[in-house]
Protein backbone atom coordinates (compact mmCIF):
# COMPACT_ATOMS: atom_id res chain seq x y z
CA UNK A 1 0.00 0.00 0.00
CA UNK A 2 1.17 3.34 -0.84
CA UNK A 3 2.33 5.20 2.00
CA UNK A 4 0.63 8.77 2.76
CA UNK A 5 3.36 11.84 2.74
CA UNK A 6 3.35 14.31 5.23
CA UNK A 7 5.30 17.62 5.26
CA UNK A 8 5.46 19.52 8.96
CA UNK A 9 5.55 23.44 8.74
CA UNK A 10 6.22 24.52 12.15
CA UNK A 11 8.84 22.29 13.70
CA UNK A 12 9.28 23.88 17.31
CA UNK A 13 7.21 22.49 20.84
CA UNK A 14 3.89 21.06 19.73
CA UNK A 15 5.41 19.37 16.84
CA UNK A 16 8.02 17.51 18.46
CA UNK A 17 5.88 16.98 21.95
CA UNK A 18 2.99 16.06 20.28
CA UNK A 19 2.90 15.07 15.56
CA UNK A 20 5.97 13.89 15.08
CA UNK A 21 6.12 11.75 17.44
CA UNK A 22 2.54 10.07 16.74
CA UNK A 23 3.04 9.98 13.80
CA UNK A 24 6.08 8.40 13.72
CA UNK A 25 4.42 5.28 15.49
CA UNK A 26 2.49 5.21 12.10
CA UNK A 27 5.52 4.30 10.19
CA UNK A 28 3.62 2.00 8.04
CA UNK A 29 0.99 4.08 6.59
CA UNK A 30 3.17 7.27 6.93
CA UNK A 31 6.10 9.32 5.39
CA UNK A 32 7.64 12.24 7.00
CA UNK A 33 8.78 13.60 3.60
CA UNK A 34 9.31 17.72 4.26
CA UNK A 35 10.37 19.95 7.45
CA UNK A 36 9.59 23.87 7.50
CA UNK A 37 10.30 26.38 10.34
CA UNK A 38 11.59 30.06 10.01
CA UNK A 39 14.21 28.72 12.08
CA UNK A 40 15.82 26.07 10.55
CA UNK A 41 18.14 24.32 12.91
CA UNK A 42 14.42 23.09 14.44
CA UNK A 43 13.31 21.93 10.75
CA UNK A 44 16.99 20.43 10.59
CA UNK A 45 16.66 18.49 13.52
CA UNK A 46 13.44 17.25 13.22
CA UNK A 47 14.12 16.03 10.08
CA UNK A 48 17.00 14.36 10.74
CA UNK A 49 15.33 12.36 13.52
CA UNK A 50 12.04 11.71 11.66
CA UNK A 51 12.60 11.95 7.89
CA UNK A 52 12.93 10.24 5.03
CA UNK A 53 16.82 10.21 3.96
CA UNK A 54 16.09 12.71 1.41
CA UNK A 55 13.66 15.00 3.26
CA UNK A 56 13.31 19.11 2.09
CA UNK A 57 14.43 21.22 4.77
CA UNK A 58 13.13 24.69 4.40
CA UNK A 59 12.25 27.95 5.97
CA UNK A 60 9.47 28.94 3.06
CA UNK A 61 6.76 27.31 3.56
CA UNK A 62 5.59 27.81 0.06
CA UNK A 63 8.42 25.74 -1.18
CA UNK A 64 6.22 22.35 1.09
CA UNK A 65 3.30 23.52 -0.30
CA UNK A 66 4.20 23.61 -3.78
CA UNK A 67 5.81 19.85 -3.79
CA UNK A 68 3.42 17.49 -5.97
CA UNK A 69 4.26 14.32 -3.90
CA UNK A 70 3.03 15.47 -0.83
CA UNK A 71 -0.52 14.32 0.25
CA UNK A 72 -0.99 15.97 4.02
CA UNK A 73 0.40 19.14 5.27
CA UNK A 74 0.31 19.76 9.11
CA UNK A 75 0.70 23.12 10.14
CA UNK A 76 2.02 24.01 13.54
CA UNK A 77 2.98 27.84 13.70
CA UNK A 78 1.62 30.51 15.70
CA UNK A 79 -1.67 31.00 15.47
CA UNK A 80 -1.24 34.43 13.20
CA UNK A 81 -0.51 32.23 10.20
CA UNK A 82 -2.91 29.30 10.82
CA UNK A 83 -5.36 30.87 8.21
CA UNK A 84 -3.11 31.57 5.43
CA UNK A 85 -0.79 28.31 5.37
CA UNK A 86 -3.92 26.33 6.04
CA UNK A 87 -5.75 27.91 2.78
CA UNK A 88 -2.43 27.73 0.75
CA UNK A 89 -2.02 24.19 1.08
CA UNK A 90 -5.91 23.46 0.59
CA UNK A 91 -5.52 25.25 -2.56
CA UNK A 92 -2.39 23.50 -3.39
CA UNK A 93 -4.61 19.82 -2.96
CA UNK A 94 -2.72 18.84 -0.08
CA UNK A 95 -4.98 17.52 3.51
CA UNK A 96 -5.04 19.60 6.24
CA UNK A 97 -3.90 19.07 9.86
CA UNK A 98 -4.39 22.73 11.61
CA UNK A 99 -2.98 22.93 15.45
CA UNK A 100 -5.43 24.55 17.59
CA UNK A 101 -6.88 27.46 17.63
CA UNK A 102 -8.30 27.23 14.24
CA UNK A 103 -7.40 30.71 13.56
CA UNK A 104 -7.12 33.99 15.77
CA UNK A 105 -11.11 35.45 14.56
CA UNK A 106 -14.19 34.28 12.86
CA UNK A 107 -13.32 35.96 9.37
CA UNK A 108 -9.71 33.89 9.07
CA UNK A 109 -11.15 30.63 10.07
CA UNK A 110 -14.11 30.93 7.60
CA UNK A 111 -11.28 31.51 5.18
CA UNK A 112 -9.88 27.75 6.25
CA UNK A 113 -13.53 26.18 5.67
CA UNK A 114 -14.34 27.50 2.63
CA UNK A 115 -11.39 26.52 1.35
CA UNK A 116 -11.68 23.05 2.04
CA UNK A 117 -15.09 23.12 1.00
CA UNK A 118 -13.86 24.47 -2.41
CA UNK A 119 -10.91 22.05 -3.45
CA UNK A 120 -12.48 19.07 -1.58
CA UNK A 121 -9.73 18.23 0.75
CA UNK A 122 -9.78 16.99 4.24
CA UNK A 123 -9.36 19.49 6.85
CA UNK A 124 -9.08 19.09 10.84
CA UNK A 125 -8.07 20.88 13.65
CA UNK A 126 -5.93 19.32 16.65
CA UNK A 127 -8.14 19.27 19.65
CA UNK A 128 -6.82 15.82 20.87
CA UNK A 129 -8.27 15.75 23.82
CA UNK A 130 -11.19 14.21 21.92
CA UNK A 131 -9.63 11.50 22.13
CA UNK A 132 -8.73 11.20 25.63
CA UNK A 133 -9.95 7.85 27.37
CA UNK A 134 -12.54 9.37 29.85
CA UNK A 135 -13.34 12.23 26.90
CA UNK A 136 -14.75 9.59 24.97
CA UNK A 137 -16.82 7.95 27.82
CA UNK A 138 -18.25 11.28 28.37
CA UNK A 139 -18.93 11.56 24.94
CA UNK A 140 -20.69 8.14 24.61
CA UNK A 141 -22.78 8.43 27.37
CA UNK A 142 -23.98 12.06 25.79
CA UNK A 143 -24.70 10.82 22.62
CA UNK A 144 -26.94 8.22 23.88
CA UNK A 145 -28.91 10.86 25.68
CA UNK A 146 -28.03 9.21 29.04
CA UNK A 147 -27.65 12.89 30.97
CA UNK A 148 -31.22 14.06 28.77
CA UNK A 149 -31.23 17.38 28.15
CA UNK A 150 -27.90 19.38 28.95
CA UNK A 151 -29.01 22.72 30.08
CA UNK A 152 -25.99 24.02 31.63
CA UNK A 153 -22.20 23.29 31.32
CA UNK A 154 -18.91 24.57 32.66
CA UNK A 155 -15.54 24.29 30.42
CA UNK A 156 -13.07 24.55 32.62
CA UNK A 157 -9.32 25.55 31.52
CA UNK A 158 -7.19 26.95 34.60
CA UNK A 159 -4.02 26.54 35.99
CA UNK A 160 -2.71 27.97 39.26
CA UNK A 161 0.65 28.79 37.70
CA UNK A 162 1.63 27.48 34.37
CA UNK A 163 2.42 30.47 32.13
CA UNK A 164 4.21 29.25 29.23
CA UNK A 165 7.43 30.83 28.82
CA UNK A 166 8.73 29.51 25.46
CA UNK A 167 8.07 30.43 21.93
CA UNK A 168 5.11 33.35 21.53
CA UNK A 169 2.79 32.17 24.10
CA UNK A 170 2.92 35.59 25.54
CA UNK A 171 3.14 38.05 22.42
CA UNK A 172 -0.45 38.92 21.54
CA UNK A 173 -0.10 39.58 17.86
CA UNK A 174 1.12 36.59 16.90
CA UNK A 175 -0.58 34.55 19.23
CA UNK A 176 -4.27 36.48 18.95
CA UNK A 177 -4.23 35.97 23.20
CA UNK A 178 -3.49 34.39 25.84
CA UNK A 179 -4.89 31.14 28.22
CA UNK A 180 -8.62 32.13 26.32
CA UNK A 181 -7.08 31.04 22.89
CA UNK A 182 -4.12 28.70 24.22
CA UNK A 183 -5.80 26.32 26.53
CA UNK A 184 -9.26 27.57 26.82
CA UNK A 185 -10.24 26.50 23.17
CA UNK A 186 -9.73 22.58 24.41
CA UNK A 187 -12.48 22.46 27.18
CA UNK A 188 -14.90 24.80 24.61
CA UNK A 189 -14.22 22.25 22.01
CA UNK A 190 -15.23 19.66 24.62
CA UNK A 191 -18.00 21.27 25.55
CA UNK A 192 -19.93 22.07 22.33
CA UNK A 193 -19.18 18.22 21.55
CA UNK A 194 -20.61 16.29 24.64
CA UNK A 195 -23.64 18.89 23.92
CA UNK A 196 -23.86 18.86 20.49
CA UNK A 197 -24.60 22.20 20.51
CA UNK A 198 -22.85 24.77 17.90
CA UNK A 199 -25.38 27.96 17.72
CA UNK A 200 -24.54 30.35 20.09
CA UNK A 201 -26.76 33.32 20.37
CA UNK A 202 -24.91 35.67 22.83
CA UNK A 203 -21.77 36.31 24.86
CA UNK A 204 -20.57 38.22 27.88
CA UNK A 205 -17.18 38.04 28.46
CA UNK A 206 -14.29 39.35 30.81
CA UNK A 207 -9.94 39.23 30.68
CA UNK A 208 -7.83 39.75 33.22
CA UNK A 209 -3.80 41.24 33.41
CA UNK A 210 -3.50 40.97 37.01
CA UNK A 211 -0.66 38.31 37.67
CA UNK A 212 2.04 39.68 35.10
CA UNK A 213 4.16 41.24 37.38
CA UNK A 214 3.84 37.95 39.88
CA UNK A 215 6.11 35.45 37.60
CA UNK A 216 7.18 33.60 41.22
CA UNK A 217 6.21 29.77 41.63
CA UNK A 218 5.94 29.49 38.04
CA UNK A 219 5.88 25.81 36.76
CA UNK A 220 7.58 26.46 33.86
CA UNK A 221 10.31 29.39 35.26
CA UNK A 222 9.92 33.09 35.41
CA UNK A 223 8.67 34.77 32.70
CA UNK A 224 9.68 38.62 31.94
CA UNK A 225 6.68 40.68 32.79
CA UNK A 226 7.89 43.33 30.06
CA UNK A 227 6.75 40.86 27.23
CA UNK A 228 4.02 39.42 28.93
CA UNK A 229 1.07 41.19 26.55
CA UNK A 230 -1.89 39.12 27.02
CA UNK A 231 -4.37 38.38 29.63
CA UNK A 232 -3.16 36.08 32.34
CA UNK A 233 -6.96 35.20 33.10
CA UNK A 234 -10.64 35.02 30.87
CA UNK A 235 -13.88 34.54 31.92
CA UNK A 236 -17.02 34.20 29.50
CA UNK A 237 -20.94 33.43 29.88
CA UNK A 238 -22.38 31.95 26.66
CA UNK A 239 -26.19 31.50 26.21
CA UNK A 240 -27.20 29.19 23.15
CA UNK A 241 -29.90 29.35 20.74
CA UNK A 242 -31.86 26.68 22.24
CA UNK A 243 -31.07 28.41 26.14
CA UNK A 244 -28.58 26.33 27.24
CA UNK A 245 -25.82 27.89 29.05
CA UNK A 246 -22.17 27.65 29.37
CA UNK A 247 -19.69 29.30 31.72
CA UNK A 248 -16.21 29.28 30.32
CA UNK A 249 -12.92 29.64 32.72
CA UNK A 250 -9.36 29.99 31.29
CA UNK A 251 -6.37 30.87 32.86
CA UNK A 252 -2.82 30.20 32.97
CA UNK A 253 -2.26 32.07 35.96
CA UNK A 254 -5.67 32.25 39.04
CA UNK A 255 -5.09 31.95 42.88
CA UNK A 256 -6.82 28.83 43.61
CA UNK A 257 -5.45 25.68 45.43
CA UNK A 258 -8.02 23.02 42.76
CA UNK A 259 -7.17 23.69 39.24
CA UNK A 260 -8.85 21.90 36.07
CA UNK A 261 -7.79 21.71 32.57
CA UNK A 262 -9.41 20.42 29.22
CA UNK A 263 -11.96 19.31 31.31
CA UNK A 264 -16.07 19.87 31.45
CA UNK A 265 -18.77 19.35 34.37
CA UNK A 266 -22.14 18.82 32.45
CA UNK A 267 -25.90 19.01 33.64
CA UNK A 268 -28.65 17.52 32.25
CA UNK A 269 -32.33 16.66 32.84
CA UNK A 270 -31.36 12.94 33.51
CA UNK A 271 -28.46 13.08 35.17
CA UNK A 272 -24.89 15.16 34.92
CA UNK A 273 -21.05 14.46 34.57
CA UNK A 274 -18.00 16.03 35.89
CA UNK A 275 -14.43 15.37 35.17
CA UNK A 276 -11.43 14.90 37.28
CA UNK A 277 -7.89 14.12 37.36
CA UNK A 278 -4.90 15.22 35.50
CA UNK A 279 -6.72 15.21 31.78
CA UNK A 280 -4.17 16.54 29.69
CA UNK A 281 -1.49 13.66 31.30
CA UNK A 282 -4.00 11.25 30.52
CA UNK A 283 -4.76 10.40 33.62
CA UNK A 284 -8.58 11.97 34.11
CA UNK A 285 -11.95 10.49 35.13
CA UNK A 286 -15.39 10.90 34.71
CA UNK A 287 -17.66 10.47 37.40
CA UNK A 288 -21.72 10.45 36.09
CA UNK A 289 -24.44 11.50 38.76
CA UNK A 290 -28.08 10.72 39.11
CA UNK A 291 -31.14 10.08 40.93
CA UNK A 292 -32.48 6.65 41.03
CA UNK A 293 -34.19 4.11 43.48
CA UNK A 294 -35.21 7.09 45.07
CA UNK A 295 -31.38 8.54 46.13
CA UNK A 296 -29.03 10.07 44.77
CA UNK A 297 -26.49 8.00 42.69
CA UNK A 298 -23.02 8.55 41.32
CA UNK A 299 -20.79 5.97 38.99
CA UNK A 300 -16.98 6.53 39.01
CA UNK A 301 -14.97 4.37 36.83
CA UNK A 302 -13.01 0.91 37.93
CA UNK A 303 -9.44 0.38 37.39
CA UNK A 304 -10.18 -2.97 35.72
CA UNK A 305 -11.11 -2.16 31.50
CA UNK A 306 -9.95 1.41 31.34
CA UNK A 307 -12.89 4.24 32.00
CA UNK A 308 -16.00 2.07 31.82
CA UNK A 309 -14.26 -0.37 29.15
CA UNK A 310 -14.32 2.30 26.33
CA UNK A 311 -12.65 0.81 23.83
CA UNK A 312 -9.34 1.84 22.43
CA UNK A 313 -8.94 3.56 26.40
CA UNK A 314 -4.88 2.51 26.42
CA UNK A 315 -3.58 4.89 23.66
CA UNK A 316 -2.43 8.00 24.44
CA UNK A 317 -4.41 10.65 23.25
CA UNK A 318 -1.94 12.00 20.78
CA UNK A 319 -1.43 8.56 19.58
CA UNK A 320 -5.55 8.27 18.63
CA UNK A 321 -5.62 11.28 17.02
CA UNK A 322 -3.08 10.42 14.59
CA UNK A 323 -4.20 7.25 14.15
CA UNK A 324 -7.78 8.41 12.99
CA UNK A 325 -6.61 11.50 11.10
CA UNK A 326 -4.79 8.87 9.20
CA UNK A 327 -7.27 6.49 8.52
CA UNK A 328 -9.92 9.18 7.74
CA UNK A 329 -7.41 10.16 4.81
CA UNK A 330 -6.74 6.25 3.61
CA UNK A 331 -10.52 5.49 3.97
CA UNK A 332 -12.38 8.98 2.77
CA UNK A 333 -14.03 9.57 5.88
CA UNK A 334 -14.70 12.39 7.80
CA UNK A 335 -11.97 13.18 10.92
CA UNK A 336 -13.52 13.40 14.79
CA UNK A 337 -13.05 17.18 14.41
CA UNK A 338 -14.69 18.90 11.65
CA UNK A 339 -13.91 22.07 10.59
CA UNK A 340 -17.15 23.43 10.80
CA UNK A 341 -17.21 22.70 14.99
CA UNK A 342 -13.79 24.41 15.41
CA UNK A 343 -15.15 27.59 13.25
CA UNK A 344 -17.73 27.66 16.68
CA UNK A 345 -15.23 27.65 19.22
CA UNK A 346 -13.00 30.71 17.41
CA UNK A 347 -16.57 32.48 17.03
CA UNK A 348 -17.22 32.17 20.76
CA UNK A 349 -13.57 33.10 21.35
CA UNK A 350 -13.77 36.12 19.61
CA UNK A 351 -16.64 37.01 20.71
CA UNK A 352 -15.53 36.88 24.68
CA UNK A 353 -12.33 39.45 23.83
CA UNK A 354 -15.06 41.50 21.96
CA UNK A 355 -17.10 41.53 25.13
CA UNK A 356 -14.19 41.81 27.72
CA UNK A 357 -12.55 44.69 25.53
CA UNK A 358 -16.56 46.21 24.51
CA UNK A 359 -17.90 45.84 28.22
CA UNK A 360 -21.26 44.43 26.16
CA UNK A 361 -22.84 41.56 25.67
CA UNK A 362 -21.93 39.97 22.09
CA UNK A 363 -24.82 38.87 19.94
CA UNK A 364 -23.78 36.49 17.49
Amino acid sequence: MKKLRFGIIGCGGIANQKHLPALAKLADQVELVAFCDTVIERAEAAAAEYGVSEALVTEDYQEVVKQENIDVIHVLTPNISHSYITVDALEAGKHVMCEKPMAINYEEAKKMLDAAKRTGKKLTIGYQNRFRADSLATYDACSKGELGDIYFAKAHAVRRKGVPTWGVFPDKEKQGGGPLIDIGTHALDLTLWYMNNYKPKMVLGSTYQKLKDNPMANMFGSWNPETFETEDSAFGLIKMENGATIFLEAAWALNMINPKEAQVTLCGTEGGAEMFGKAFLDQGYVVFNKAAHNQLEQTEPSDAGGVFGFEGSSLEQKDAEAKQWVEAILNDTEPVVKPEQAIVVTQILEAIYKSAETGKVVEL
